[in-house]
Formats: structure tokens, sequence, C-alpha cells
């Protein structure tokens, strides 16, 4: 009571502009250790209830089979509380009543959330807890608060993380059971858990990281084993975020550029007749207009032909071919060719020496070259 207490006397001081955050009463509230509510016992309503109530919920095909299955432990489990389970597989409905010997008036509403959360895919093992008193469901809602598909199912995804691990440090710090289904997520748990549940839920649908959140939960976790500080303000403790949008503006592939302001309107465009009147064809008679038409589609034919019929061309065209190489002097591909040096003819070339083997081979395994050799002086 003393952080309320503390935080009344800041709204009382003169000079403040901002007004003090308001302080939820229920956050200061504390539990004694190993205290426990007493159970609802027939003691305390001997005559039972006046009056029969019944609940009944839908559930989707999927879950036909499971609860076909599982039906019998629901009854077993809701018959320690006097209250009566009919599975209409015909209808795809889960009713639920009371009977003459039920005295808790709350169990009705108990197995009325048993069943919803039998509906939305909460296995049995886990439904089953909502019997227990200090145990409470919250089924939020998600599929209105986004409008595009795609945002939706990336922020849902956020709530699981990578393998789950996001969802299971929730589940961790709230002590709950949280199951993403569809467009609902079902939380079971303590009341205090269900509230931050329920908190990081929305924050997500708003695109607020889920990361943050357990950040917080992580910090409060710690600030409430120590006895001094569970009863202060920890404001000063918490992580403080600031929304950056650094998602940058798309430009536009056209961009259009401003002209320059004339206080003049801009000129009439002129209609078909003035273009006619223009022209000089507005003054010919009918059978003039329709052979200049003709004529007119027949250049555009024969335009498209010409163009048509290059491009067929091309095709036959030959390539340029590359230059040949010179030959250099210090190459030589002709063979070994000799460059000799006369005294008075001055450069005397033999060129062109021919020289082919013939190889025979007979039987007797010899074999004879004859070479033939000329000499062009």
């Amino acid at each position: 009571m003393a952080a309320l207490e503390a935080a009344e006397e800041k709204a009382r001081r003169p000079g403040k502009k901002k007004a003090a955050k308001a302080v939820d009463e229920s956050e200061l509230l504390t539990v004694p250790d190993g205290w426990k509510e007493p159970a609802f016992t027939r003691e305390d309503n001997p005559r039972g209830l006046l009056e029969e109530s019944s609940f009944a919920t839908l559930f989707p095909k999927y879950r036909e089979a499971y609860l076909k299955e599982c039906w019998p432990l629901v009854q077993k489990a809701l018959s320690e509380h006097y209250v009566n389970a009919t599975l209409d597989l015909i209808e795809g409905s889960m009713t639920v009543t009371t009977t003459k010997k039920t005295f808790d008036p709350y169990a009705i509403i108990r197995a009325r959330d048993l069943i919803k959360l039998l509906a939305r895919s909460v296995p049995f093992e886990q439904a089953v807890r909502i019997l227990q008193d200090d145990v409470a469901c919250d089924i939020i809602k998600i599929g209105s608060l986004v409008r595009n598909r795609e945002s939706f199912v990336k922020r849902r995804g956020r709530l699981l993380g990578p393998k789950g691990s996001t969802l299971k440090a929730l589940e961790l710090l709230t002590n709950c059971y949280i199951m993403v289904q569809g467009n609902t997520v079902s939380a079971l748990g303590p009341f205090s858990g269900l509230k931050e549940v329920r908190k990081v839920v929305l924050d997500t649908m708003k695109n607020i990281h889920p990361i943050y959140n357990i950040k917080t939960l992580m910090i409060k976790r710690e600030l409430s084993k120590d006895p001094e500080l569970r009863t202060q303000n920890w404001e000063r403790f918490l992580p403080k975020f600031k929304r950056k949008n650094l998602k940058k503006r798309k430009e536009p592939k056209k961009k259009n550029v401003k002209k320059e302001y004339t206080p003049f309107p801009p000129p009439q465009p002129e209609s078909q007749i003035d273009k006619e009147l223009a022209s000089g064809e507005y003054f010919l008679k009918e059978s003039q207009k329709k052979r200049k038409r003709v004529e007119e589609i027949k250049a555009k034919q024969a335009d498209a032909v010409r163009k048509r019929q290059e491009e067929r061309n091309k095709a036959f065209i030959p390539p340029k071919e590359k230059p040949l190489v010179k030959v250099k002097k210090g190459n030589n591909h002709l063979g070994s060719l000799p460059l000799r040096v006369g005294d008075n003819i001055g450069m005397t070339v033999s060129c062109l020496v021919f020289s082919w083997n013939l190889v025979l081979e007979e039987e007797t395994q010899y074999s004879i070259i004859h070479k033939w050799q000329f000499n062009y002086l």
C-alpha cells in the first residue's frame, strides 16, 4: 500500500504537467505464503441446486476422432462433480448439464470451460485441470485484430517462435499452458498468469515483439522474490522500449514532376471534327474517306511485311569474318624452308619442297621408302 500512497501524493503535487499513471490495485495486493482457499464441499450447500443448467458448444470436424476416444475420461472426470456430459457426433456438439446431486453451483461453469478447451484442440490431460479451484482459463480471439492475412500469420508465428521456444518461455514465466490454434489462443493456469498472457498476445497482434514482454516478465519475477522490493514501485527497474519505424517508404517507379504554376487554364483539346477540318478530310466525300482509310491500312500492312522480311533476311546475312593474322618473318609455317643469299643474284629462295614417303608393307615385312625431292631455284 506504500506504493499506492506514494502515487497519490505524486498526483497531488502542484506544477506537474504530466498526470500520474493510474496504479492497478490488483498488482499491489499480495497473498500470504502457504495460504489456500478452502474447498467447496457438500456441507456448504447440503440442499443442492433448484434448477437444471446446461451449456453446449460446437467442435470442428477434425476433433471428432480425438473426442470420441477420450470422451469416457471426460464423463468420468465430470461425474465426480455430479455433472453429465453428452457428445453428439451428428450435430458436432458437446453438452454439459447439472443433476439433482450437484451441490457446487460453479461446477457447471468449469464444465463449460472444459468442453470449450477441448473444442479448441487442448489435450484432455491439460483441459481437465480447469476443474481445480486455483486454475482458470482464457480463450483469446485474435482473428479480427489484424486485417491483412499475411501479417496475421507472421505475428501469430512470433508467438510460437523458432521451434516453439518463445511459447515455452512464456509458459515458464506465467505458469500457464498456452495453445495457439487457428484464430484463437487458449490459456490455462492461475489468474495472474492469464492476465500476463492476454497482454503479451494482444501486444504481439499490435506488432510488438513478444521478446520485450518476456524480458519485462523475467525482471518482475526476480523483483517479486525480494520481500523489500515487493511493495515498492518497479517502474525504475523495468526496461522502456521506444518504437522505431525503420521501414523506408517505397519510391514509385513513375515520379510525377509537378509543372510550373500558371494562372491560365490549359488549352481546350481539339475535337475529332476540328482535326478533320484542319486536315481537310471533313470536306471529302464518304467514298473518298473510305478509299483513304483503305490506303492507310494497306500502307501499314506493307510496312509490317517489309519489317518482317528484314527480320527473316537477317538469318541469311553472313557474319563478319575476323581478319587473317599476318605471318611474321621469324615464323616459318611451311616447314624448314632454306633461305640462301647469292653473290650476284641477291636473294634466292628455294620454295616448295615436296617430300612424301610411300611405305609399303609386304609379307616379308620389308619397307621401301621412296623419296622425291624437287628443288626450284
